[in-house]
């Protein structure tokens, strides 16, 4: 099952490189769902050296999971400026409704704004109504500072990932995969090996992280502690965030250790969690953002009110999404 699930992953990395290279100076949405596909299957591929490594040969293992983990961030870099772009101008817009969303936003801006609706839904309350005045007044400089920063990073990002798939460190990650969908190398350890000792390995692990989460915390709709610390000077990561983003990534180890077990996507309420964890990382990452363009130098005083509110407002996001990871965990079959 282990080497069947490699090779159908490294099967399907080859035909997104191909749709790729295909779609050049095509579609963007077709070179876009390319670069989607091609960082799904190196996740997974990545995933899955990690959780079932004592059954693989382990310098071939190691060797590749860093190149996988590289690429697969580098291609994630434009697609997260896009969304975070997005879901700012979205918030700004239903906060003070004089702001406009881009024609050009990305993919999914009605899903999103579904997911922010449904995420306080789920037992956060929506902050305390702002000064609408000073907040319409500052909203529409508060959302083009953020599209020039957030463009700008979005298209340096865009550079890097055309660099990235032209270069020979990218042409040689992708030939080893290409023996991988041919022969994957094992371990002496591999012959007769039962697979479900991993992959309860590595959900021991995701449980443990879960336990050790605030829980009680996320079952209450505001977090003063969270907020303060986004409009502190200080701009390190906000620390309550960490273990949120932990528990995210042992999650989708547990999820892809699911699929080499039953050949087939995780159950729902898993994807469900999954979805939650997912909408909690980009809420906090958005609300950095504002964090961070409310602290550029001589900006207007309406200006920087509206990027404080957009930073309350994402960090009730955050609460929210935790609040409703809460409920889907205690949820999941064990």
């Amino acid at each position: 099952m282990l080497a069947a699930y490699l090779r159908e992953r490294s099967t399907e990395f080859l035909r997104a490189l191909r749709a790729h290279r295909e779609s050049g100076g095509g579609a963007p949405e077709e070179s876009a769902e390319a670069v989607r596909a091609l960082r799904r299957s190196a996740r997974r591929i990545s995933g899955t050296l990690h959780t079932f490594r004592p059954l693989l040969d382990t310098e071939w293992a190691e060797g590749l999971r860093p190149e996988l983990a590289w690429l697969s961030g580098t291609l994630a870099h434009e697609h997260a400026h896009a969304s975070r772009l997005e879901r700012l101008l979205l918030a700004l817009h239903r906060l003070s409704g004089a702001v406009p969303v881009p024609a050009a936003a990305g993919v999914g801006a009605r899903e999103e704004g579904a997911r922010g609706n449904g995420a306080r839904g789920n037992g956060a309350d929506a902050p305390a109504g702002p000064d609408r005045t000073n907040l319409t007044v500052g909203a529409a400089k508060a959302g083009a500072l953020l599209d020039r920063r957030l463009t700008l990073a979005r298209t340096r990002a865009h550079s890097t990932a055309l660099e990235a798939l032209g270069s020979g460190r990218f042409h040689a990650v992708a030939d080893r995969i290409a023996l991988l969908a041919g022969e994957v190398p094992v371990s002496p350890a591999a012959a007769g090996a039962d697979l479900r000792l991993p992959a309860a390995a590595a959900e021991e692990r995701l449980t443990d992280a879960v336990a050790a989460l605030p829980l009680l915390t996320a079952g209450h709709p505001y977090n003063a502690a969270a907020l303060v610390h986004g409009l502190a000077p200080d701009t390190s990561p906000q620390p309550q965030d960490a273990p949120w983003h932990q528990v995210r990534l042992l999650l989708r180890l547990h999820r892809y250790a699911r699929e080499v077990l039953t050949g087939a996507p995780a159950e729902t309420r898993l994807e469900a969690a999954d979805q939650a964890l997912t909408r909690h990382r980009d809420a906090a990452e958005a609300a950095a953002a504002a964090a961070e363009a409310a602290r550029t130098p001589r900006i207007a005083p309406a200006t920087a009110y509206a990027l404080g509110v957009l930073h309350a407002d994402q960090r009730h996001e955050v609460e929210a999404a935790r609040f409703a990871f809460h409920h889907l965990w205690h949820r999941l079959p064990r």
